[in-house]
């Protein structure tokens, strides 16, 4: 199977997921700078500089792998919702991961909306036909129990508990 170098546009009811540009920027940033969002993924508002990071960790993740992270839109307007996809970050966590992680973010106003299940979902079945391996895995905060609700919602299940950067987290995987 030849690799995929760039999101392709998966389309939902209301939602467009492709690939992020470089006008995604301020958005991602202010995504990513919100103590909302970023509540139970660190506690920490993130700067431009680890935003900008994060937008070229996007991009680079499907030239090299064939998997990554897309942006998701709103159908209808194109206003930047989040993003949501597979990633190899690499972490430091015993044990390994040992598939591609899947991760999402969505901007505070489109959170409690059902964009993340259909987002998800879509994602999903498009990784079903496309990742490498039988499973994805994602991590999440113990204390964030709206994830993990939305994990279990679309197939995830618990492995196991461990650490990531000295905090607790639960360790889900799902079968593709």
């Amino acid at each position: 199977m030849p690799l995929i170098t760039t999101a392709p546009t998966l389309l939902t009811e209301r939602l467009r997921l492709d690939a992020h540009r470089l006008d995604d920027f301020e958005s991602l940033a202010a995504m990513w700078a919100d103590p909302e969002v970023v509540r139970y993924i660190g506690g920490t508002p993130r700067d431009r500089e680890d935003s900008w990071g994060r937008l070229m960790r996007y991009v680079g993740h499907w030239a090299l792998l064939g998997y990554g992270y897309w942006a998701v839109r709103d159908k209808i307007s194109g206003a930047y919702l989040g993003g949501i996809g597979f990633a190899d970050f690499q972490r430091t966590i015993i044990p390994a991961l040992d598939a591609p992680e899947m991760g999402w973010t969505l901007v505070t106003a489109a959170q409690g909306k059902g964009y993340a299940t259909e987002a998800l979902r879509t994602a999903l079945a498009w990784g079903k036909e496309h990742l490498p391996g039988d499973k994805a895995v994602c991590i999440i905060s113990p204390e964030n129990q709206p994830s993990l609700a939305l994990a279990r919602k679309v197939g995830f299940s618990e492995s196991h508990r461990s650490e990531y950067h000295q905090n607790p987290i639960v360790v889900m995987h799902c079968p593709l």
